[in-house]
């Protein structure tokens, strides 16, 4: 069955894009949750991912995110390909950079819509995208002195 938008609230926001952010300081869930706050959404997903303690059997000490100078545009051209295929009321993504430890939050993401399952489907495009397509380096730090750089792109 196929979804009708018949009504305003089905429509895309004006202006979905509430929050895009590269940034070199701790990430808020609240800061990302705010920014998708919509009275016609009746649904919002938010993602958070954070460093974890091991990776590929290994235990990590810590890691460092560094990105290309596109970065910025990039996530913008991945928040407007979400924005354009989904019935976005609001979204927001805001990945880290610099020195982080186990535990810290590295992105947050959030996408509200009209429905729960837009909702889910959008920001699993967003996150997935954004990992994928936007210039960010992991530099993984191992407990036994080795390391190990992750592209993104």
């Amino acid at each position: 069955m196929a979804l009708t938008y018949d009504h305003p609230g089905e429509q895309t926001a004006q202006d979905p894009i509430r929050l895009l952010d590269i940034r070199d300081t701790p990430l808020s869930v609240d800061e990302v949750f705010r920014a998708v706050g919509d009275e016609a959404a009746g649904g919002t997903t938010l993602f958070v991912g954070a460093v974890r303690d091991h990776d590929g059997g290994q235990d990590v000490d810590g890691l460092g995110y560094s990105c290309h100078p596109s970065a910025p545009e990039e996530l913008r051209r991945v928040a407007e390909k979400v924005v354009a295929d989904f019935p976005v009321r609001a979204l927001a993504a805001v990945h880290r950079v610099g020195e982080l430890r186990v535990g810290d939050l590295a992105v947050v993401v959030a996408v509200s819509c009209p429905h729960r399952a837009e909702a889910f489907a959008a920001c699993r495009k967003l996150i997935d995208d954004l990992k994928h397509e936007v210039p960010i380096w992991k530099h993984q730090r191992f407990s036994d002195g080795t390391e190990e750089w992750v592209g993104a792109c």
